[in-house]
């Protein structure tokens, strides 16, 4: 993968328990771009927010920027607990 784009799968599918799944780089950035105050001012919210950013220079950071959002939204119970 040479260069993302919003269409790009992330590199795993998230299901969100309000019924919603992150499946596309741009479906990652609308769900970190709505994100409200409070969250953004979370660590793990930042440190979800700066793995995209470093992953849309370098796509080889893609795995690992799904990972750190996944996990945010684990930390606050947004996502589906499917194991991925």
């Amino acid at each position: 993968m040479l260069e993302l784009e919003k269409r790009s799968p992330l590199a795993f599918p998230i299901t969100l328990k309000d019924g919603r799944t992150l499946a596309t780089v741009g479906d990652a950035a609308d769900y970190l771009s709505a994100l409200n105050v409070d969250q953004r001012e979370r660590g793990y919210w930042k440190i979800a927010i700066m793995m995209f950013n470093n992953a849309m220079r370098e796509p080889s950071y893609l795995r690992i920027a799904t990972i750190n959002l996944r996990s945010a939204l684990v930390y606050d119970r947004l996502a589906d607990d499917d194991g991925h």
